[in-house]
């Protein structure tokens, strides 16, 4: 059966259709087809990222169910895109046209947590906050926490190896995820990794899946690495009269050794957006504010050494907060940043450029200057300690000029980055927004190899079509 024959007859039911197909080995919740409610899974939260209409959209809850999906889609050679909770900003859980939208959000189950082996055992639908908050009532930490952490599920946070504020001293998604049981394209169920603190047999296949996007296999349990759980963070905000002051102070933090729980960066218009939002009283003559975080034994002398830095190199202003209460009004603005510059002009494009810590002053410089080539607001707020950017481009999307002059910045930013040694995402992930990017920064040889290692996995190209290369 072709594609458009199977989006033809999904909605039939009959048994040779492809909804009769999948409801042979699914129950009838599990398999959605009214057109209004499948309309709902076609995107993510991208802009600028084409999307088709599903099929037919499927939420299992067994890994049984989802391997009779994959079997289902091989057989009729349909497409299967796999969706958490589509809160990510590359287009990488756009539906295609005539897919099965695989939705595991209802594959939701802690299965364990074992204090000793300090790890846990999840389902690809598990939020992240949810896990974060159940490891920590046996005083244990799952570290990556990216900004939509209170909705975001782990199977997403896998698919797309993400980040989050922490990265700069705990590392990203991929630091974490020891172990995978993954549904390949014809339904078969392989585990790779382990659940033991070492273990070096064969090819590294977890590491392969995560960041994948859903290309090469439907991850249905992962093992993931815990910590102990750390002290309560005090925050540090100091004040900059120029981004290359601020810059060259997190330099100084990280050449003098220091180790941060977080390292955020806000330039002035992300500073001006937070204060017309949300009326929380910033200097609206500040630059750029820098937020730095210690949850070391004595994070008091950790925030005096810093502030001493932030000083020496130009800080106007340095304010440590004294408790937890203080620490947290102090990150409420780096958290309200992205919703801040949604209200500038009602449309924004967020970019996630990635440069080394050395040329973040000259990727801040360069933003302003495309910023007013452009005639656009881009505001830049990063993940400075690790150099991860996210200049966010506001416009009018019902301004075509203004649409296209936003398209080309985010290019432009994005060559800006490879320019400075970066990459085109630090943790968001290349979907459908940058693939053409992506061939850029890998070369032929590497996206050569990166195909090949696809028709591997998924010779018939049925998963998540159309998205990396």
């Amino acid at each position: 059966m072709s594609r458009t024959e199977a989006q033809r007859t999904a909605e039939t039911g009959e048994p040779g259709s492809l909804t009769g197909r999948l409801l042979a080995g699914l129950p009838p919740e599990a398999v959605l087809t009214d057109p209004d409610v499948t309309a709902s899974y076609a995107n993510d939260m991208a802009s600028f990222c084409p999307a088709g209409a599903p099929a037919v959209v499927v939420l299992p809850r067994t890994v049984e169910q989802v391997q009779h999906v994959l079997r289902t889609a091989t057989e009729l050679g349909v497409p299967v895109v796999p969706q958490g909770a589509r809160t990510g900003l590359s287009g990488g859980a756009n539906a295609v046209d005539g897919c099965i939208a695989l939705s595991l959000t209802r594959m939701n189950r802690i299965l364990e947590i074992s204090p000793v082996d300090r790890i846990a055992v999840v389902e690809p639908g598990v939020v992240n906050a949810t896990l974060s908050r159940a490891v920590g009532e046996h005083g244990l930490y799952y570290p990556p926490d990216p900004s939509s952490w209170e909705t975001c599920t782990i199977g997403g946070n896998i698919g797309t190896a993400s980040g989050g504020l922490c990265c700069v001293k705990y590392g990203v998604t991929a630091e974490y995820v020891l172990g995978l049981d993954v549904v390949l394209a014809d339904g078969r169920l392989m585990s790779t990794g382990r659940r033991t603190a070492k273990g070096v047999a064969g090819y590294d296949l977890t590491r392969l899946f995560v960041g994948s996007e859903g290309s090469l296999g439907i991850v249905v349990r992962a093992v993931l690495a815990l910590r102990p759980k750390p002290p309560q963070q005090l925050v540090l905000a100091a004040e900059f009269g120029s981004a290359t002051a601020a810059c060259d102070a997190i330099c100084r933090i990280m050449e003098g050794g220091h180790v941060p729980s977080l390292l955020e960066l806000m330039d002035r218009t992300t500073v001006k957006a937070v204060n017309a939002l949300a009326h929380m009283g910033l200097p609206e003559s500040t630059e750029a504010l820098l937020l730095a975080a210690f949850d070391t034994p004595d994070p008091a002398a950790d925030l005096a050494a810093v502030g001493a830095l932030c000083e020496a190199a130009g800080a106007t202003q340095v304010v440590p907060a004294d408790d937890a209460a203080e620490s947290e009004l102090l990150l409420q603005a780096r958290r309200l940043a992205l919703t801040a510059l949604e209200a500038v002009a009602g449309t924004t494009m967020i970019d996630d450029v990635c440069v080394p810590r050395s040329r973040l002053g000259a990727m801040l410089d360069g933003i302003e200057r495309i910023a007013a080539t452009y005639d656009l607001t881009i505001g830049v707020c990063a993940h400075a300690g690790d150099g991860n950017t996210h200049p966010t481009v506001c416009f009018d999307a019902r301004d075509p000029d203004e649409t296209r002059r936003a398209r080309e910045s985010f290019d432009e930013i994005m060559a800006l980055g490879l320019e400075l040694g970066g990459t085109i995402t630090g943790e968001h992930g290349v979907g459908v927004l940058k693939k053409e990017w992506l061939a850029r920064e890998i070369g032929p040889v590497g996206l050569e190899m990166q195909r090949a290692v696809k028709q591997v996995f998924d010779p018939l190209g049925i998963l998540n079509p159309g998205k990396l290369f």
